[in-house]
């Protein structure tokens, strides 16, 4: 099985969807668990990527192909991974208001599925009391926000209050191109990552995973 392990995960970084897809429905037929698939496969070879990425040894294309690849993945496993969806917890995303860019956002949306999340996404442009509106809906493990412009990087902190207003203890995760550590920290944020790959890592630390 380890074999076959190795192979999906060069089919994942080459982008051979069809290739994933069928090897990931033969794992399932010959017994293998959803979370094996995961956890052995498809996180081992984003995390590889994402390694490479952090160093510019890969390109966001690159980053990009693999992410839509590993849905293809995701698909397969079908009800199998949904009866065991969100095993690692919940995590609620979105884009901070005034900010239409989603890719960042879908990226992260993507890796944290992959690792085993259930995550709900609530969009771009999200105000900070739709944040706070969503957040009493789902009640997540994990909250995570995002901005991609130096102009909408105060919203972060309306949103972080606003939560915090009721749910003193809820988890943060921020991220974006203009954010830094020194950002986070000054908004009261649980955490920052400065990429996708890394915001899973961020993500299980903060959670104490």
């Amino acid at each position: 099985m380890n074999e076959r392990y190795a192979q999906m995960g060069e089919h994942l970084l080459a982008g051979r969807a069809e290739e994933l897809k069928r090897a990931v429905e033969e794992a399932i037929e010959a017994g293998a668990l959803p979370e094996q698939i995961l956890g052995e496969a498809v996180m081992p070879a984003m995390e590889a990527l994402g390694d490479r990425f952090s160093r510019g040894e890969a390109y966001l294309p690159e980053l990009l192909l693999a992410a839509h690849t590993m849905q293809a993945a995701m698909k397969a496993l079908g009800p199998a991974k949904d009866g065991g969806g969100g095993r690692q917890g919940k995590m609620l995303i979105g884009t901070v208001e005034g900010d239409i860019h989603d890719l960042g956002k879908n990226l992260v949306k993507m890796m944290f599925e992959g690792a085993g999340f259930a995550v709900v996404d609530a969009g771009i442009n999200v105000a900070a009391e739709k944040f706070r509106e969503a957040y009493e809906r789902e009640k997540p493990d994990l909250l995570g926000l995002s901005s991609l412009l130096t102009t909408t990087m105060v919203e972060m902190e309306k949103v972080i209050r606003k939560v915090r207003g009721e749910h003193p203890d809820a988890r943060i995760i921020v991220g974006g191109a203009p954010i830094n550590q020194d950002f986070a920290d000054k908004v009261g944020a649980d955490g920052y990552a400065p990429d996708a790959p890394s915001a899973v890592k961020v993500g299980k630390t903060i959670l104490g995973l």
